[in-house]
């Protein structure tokens, strides 16, 4: 077809030359094409800039930056056809940063106050606070575009969950009393309310959720969603621990630590196959049983959820707060089954990511087909290179480095920067392109998944391309995905960065989204691009209960990362310097008994001079 129409969209690439006497810039694209792009009287600028900051022009220095060969910029604008390629004039630029190299996101404080920004939202958007005292009755899953409730009375628990994720890990960066209230009283309303502890088997397992009608509430023990109606699938049991384990982290409260010892329990007990190994993806609610007939589609299946959650969701922060060899052995089994079964090369760039009982695939399940979801692939590559951060195994970087060189040509917008969401996993006869399967939006969790795995990617590899390709997925996120006007972060944006305000995605709550995914990158990004990256110091916040940890040792690295790469510089107890702690194991032995007490410690980046020093 011949494009003979006007039509409005973004390029995303680097300056590759620039005529300030005709007005045009050149640039190069993430895939290597060249664009030459025209400035008119009516093009402006700005920088990207973070929730909570002014607007930030950049009309006025746009000339000098564009002066710069390898200054990145995003430019929307009309292609107008004529000629041999037509000519494309852009309405607007954004600037990651003020030049070649320099990205805003960068800044060692930037994930940290965005952190702050969303997680105030949400605490005001749920319990008005800070004019009102935080109560969990007051919790709604649906969540308009503003923060205003949609009216209806179902309180989920993993949406609960994944609230007091984020507002632990803002605690943990921050040390602002409000998100510890939140996640200890929302742990706290957890296992009043939606867990079930099954005295014949004894084990727990949490209700789908709640639904509340003044003072009665009617508890929903089976999911209410059509993929998993009248079921327990592993994923909702699995995001169940998510919040109370990063609470956990912070307090040591033993009953979180009972909860997650009798969920897990259940997940060995009854989820593990523990015959062709992994674990499967539902029970039947009454009998546990994960083959039973009424799961129909569901019966005697496996997925990437019910394998591969369990590492980010609750498993990797339990084995930080513990160190205990038990969840170091079960996060090596799961990786070792998603090393083994997941990978289908010979047939496509994606993984698979549903089987039956015997691992062969099924690809006629519901929605998912023969289709592959991109940030599931990403999600992999990011948990495997903190994995071989705690068990060396050449399979995980040789998947890790397999995914991530695939991805980009395979799910990467290269022209406008950002990731897409679902694609086919196998080209069409004579195609070029996997297809779309309903659109080619971009959702906020996906383009977390590329950041996280790039940024970590190049931390321990040290390898130059993932660290442009985890600045780009960054550039695009902090350009396009933070609502200025009403807080938070946008569900999905268009293919060129527009934010998609249609349906569920125009909400800020919903079943899938509660600021979870937006607060673990603020996080995570913060303590990659800190520790390993730039090489910046970092300060972490604990507030554990008197003798709550065991033997009093409070572990306090923020993530699985390279041995030797932190130290623990120093250490606060109630704002007083204290020195009992293990510099190299980044633990703190607290004093016993006495009042609950404040912890602030600085962990550093190790230096060249600082490893020569500890041989």
């Amino acid at each position: 077809m011949r494009v003979d129409f006007t039509f409005s969209d973004t390029v995303a690439g680097y300056v590759v030359s620039y005529n300030s006497e005709d007005q045009h810039f050149t640039l190069r694209t993430s895939d290597g094409r060249q664009q030459i792009v025209y400035l008119t009287s009516n093009t402006f600028s700005r920088f990207s800039y973070n929730l909570d900051e002014p607007y930030q022009d950049a009309s006025g220095v746009a000339p000098a930056l564009l002066a710069l060969p390898r200054q990145f910029v995003f430019a929307y604008g009309t292609f107008y056809p004529g000629g041999a390629e037509g000519r494309f004039e852009a309405q607007w630029l954004v600037f990651p940063g003020k030049g070649p190299g320099l990205y805003r996101h960068e800044e060692p404080d930037w994930w940290i106050n965005q952190s702050k920004s969303i997680g105030h939202s949400y605490l005001k958007w749920q319990f008005n606070h800070p004019a009102q005292e935080i109560d969990f009755r007051n919790y709604r899953t649906m969540l308009h575009l503003a923060g205003a409730k949609r009216g209806d009375y179902l309180q989920e628990t993993d949406t609960i969950s994944r609230m007091i994720y984020g507002l632990s890990t803002a605690y943990m960066m921050t040390g602002e009393d409000a998100f510890l209230e939140a996640s200890e009283k929302g742990t706290l309303y957890l296992r009043e309310h939606m867990r079930f502890h099954d005295e014949d088997n004894d084990v727990v397992y949490w209700y789908h959720g709640i639904k509340i009608q003044g003072d009665k509430e009617q508890k929903l023990l089976t999911s209410e969603f059509g993929d998993d109606f009248y079921s327990l699938p592993a994923y909702e049991q699995i995001y169940a621990l998510c919040g109370p384990c990063m609470t956990y982290r912070l307090t040591g409260d033993p009953k979180i630590m009972w909860d997650m010892e009798k969920t897990i329990k259940l997940f060995d007990n009854y989820y593990k196959d523990s015959v062709q190994g992994g674990y499967f993806s539902h029970l039947d609610p009454i009998s546990l049983d994960p083959r039973a007939d009424s799961l129909g589609n569901n019966r005697a299946k496996k997925n990437w959820n019910s394998v591969g959650d369990h590492a980010p969701a609750y498993l990797i922060n339990l084995y930080l707060a513990t160190g205990d060899k038990k969840y170091a052995d079960f996060l090596e089994y799961t990786f070792d089954t998603i090393a083994k079964y997941f990978p289908d090369y010979e047939n496509s760039p994606f993984v698979n990511e549903r089987f039956f009982e015997d691992w062969s695939h099924d690809q006629t399940w519901g929605w998912q087909q023969n289709r592959s979801v991109i940030g599931h692939n990403l999600k992999i590559a990011w948990n495997l290179i903190r994995m071989q951060s705690l068990k060396e195994k050449p399979d995980y970087v040789a998947l890790a480095r397999k995914i991530a060189e695939l991805m980009p040509e395979a799910g990467a917008d290269r022209q406008r920067g950002g990731w897409y969401d679902v694609v086919e996993r196998v080209l069409k006869p004579d195609g070029e392109h996997h297809r779309f399967v309903w659109h080619d939006r971009k959702a906020w969790w996906q383009q977390e998944q590329a950041i996280l795995a790039y940024l970590i990617l190049h931390g321990v590899l040290r390898d130059e391309e993932y660290l442009r390709l985890a600045r780009e997925a960054a550039s695009f996120y902090n350009a396009f995905f933070l609502d200025h006007d009403d807080g938070g972060v946008y569900f999905n944006t268009l293919a060129n960065g527009y934010p998609y305000l249609l349906g569920n995605e125009r909400l800020k709550g919903s079943h899938s989204m509660s600021s979870y995914h937006s607060m673990e990158l603020c996080f995570l990004s913060a303590v990659y691009i800190n520790l390993l990256i730039a090489k910046q110091p970092m300060y972490f916040h604990f507030k554990p209960y008197p003798d709550a940890f065991p033997g009093n040792i409070l572990h306090v690295s923020p993530d699985i990362l390279p041995q030797g790469s932190i130290f623990l510089e120093e250490v606060w107890i109630d704002d007083k310097p204290y020195h009992d702690f293990d510099r190299e194991q980044l633990t703190v032995k607290l004093p016993a008994g006495g009042d609950r007490k404040k912890v602030r410690v600085k962990i550093t980046p190790a230096t060249w001079l600082d490893r020569a020093g500890a041989k």
